[in-house]
């Protein structure tokens, strides 16, 4: 399901003027977005500034003290939390991580490992998993009760950046294969799928929002993350046969590394780079559409949060 079809969908949830209000503080405020079928959204911004709170407020486990927070009757939520209360001294397998928090028949626990590649590791005790292994069993199980929407807390920690490009890619296509909304949370400001719809940057309210490459060019955004991080955010997109990485390096389709993108090098498909001038003065999103809409800011507000 295409962006545009999702926006003439109902959303699934919707927040309007949301806030949480803790200990005498207020944990983020004045949060608006919706997150509609087919649609990914992702939260981005510093530690502290309101993200996991935004998203658990937006499924109900947490309760506005302010604003209005609107969900589909009957939704069914998948999530991924950030951190697993799991006792790892205990053997785990991960067919038995799939069922602890409610039944589920051998047949959705084998379907589910099936859509993420890792129905071999049914039987596998969940300590021996690699980062990437143990989310892709974490996306299965949040998978398996088809949900309307996915919520994912930081989904790619703990794994290394190919593997990233990889549980990327599988969540774009769980988005098109379900059509389920996406509400994704990323610690990680160098790396934004470019699939996403809208980012919402967050710092105890909504700095700005727009696609992946207009935020990172937005003033907000610089002005809270630095001239530095903007100029260094990589946009990870699949349209492409090479990524450029944070530290500037680029990774190409073949998993190699090199220092500089040479079309001449063996490594790309020179139709791809018809349109495309490598000086490098861009922002190495490399978007194909002409036209970049610009991220919407949103005015600095006297809410009393902390910063």
């Amino acid at each position: 399901m295409n962006a545009m079809k999702s926006r003439e969908a109902a959303p699934l949830v919707s927040l309007t003027g949301a806030g949480v209000y803790r200990n005498g503080r207020w944990l983020v405020r004045g949060v608006d977005f919706s997150v509609r079928p087919g649609e990914i959204v992702t939260l981005i911004g510093p530690n502290g500034s309101g993200k996991s709170t935004s998203a658990k407020m937006a499924i109900g486990v947490i309760k506005a003290d302010e604003g209005r927070v609107e969900r589909k009757p009957g939704l069914r939520v998948g999530y991924v939390p950030q951190r697993l209360s799991v006792d790892w001294t205990m053997p785990l397998t991960v067919r038995r991580l799939m069922t602890l928090t409610s039944p589920l028949s051998n047949t959705q626990v084998e379907e589910a490992l099936e859509a993420v590649g890792i129905a071999h590791l049914a039987g596998a005790e969940v300590q021996h998993l690699s980062g990437g292994e143990f989310q892709r069993a974490l996306l299965a199980r949040a998978m398996a009760r088809k949900p309307d929407i996915l919520v994912l807390d930081e989904p790619v920690q703990g794994v290394d950046f190919s593997g990233e490009i990889a549980l990327y890619d599988l969540i774009t296509s769980i988005r098109n294969s379900t059509g389920c909304g996406i509400l994704l949370i990323s610690h990680d400001l160098h790396v934004v799928m470019a699939e996403t719809d809208t980012v919402i940057c967050l710092n105890g309210h909504v700095c700005c929002r727009g696609t992946p490459a207009a935020v990172s060019q937005s003033p907000e955004y610089m002005r809270l993350f630095g001239a530095k991080a903007a100029q260094t955010l990589a946009v990870y997109s699949h349209d492409h046969d090479h990524t450029h990485l944070p530290d500037g390096r680029v990774l190409h389709a073949d998993g190699s590394v090199t220092d500089h993108c040479h079309p001449d090098d063996g490594h790309h498909d020179h139709h791809s780079h018809d349109h495309h001038d490598h000086g490098h003065e861009h922002d190495h999103a490399h978007d194909h559409h002409n036209e970049q809409p610009a991220a919407t800011s949103v005015k600095d507000r006297e809410h009393g949060h902390a910063g």
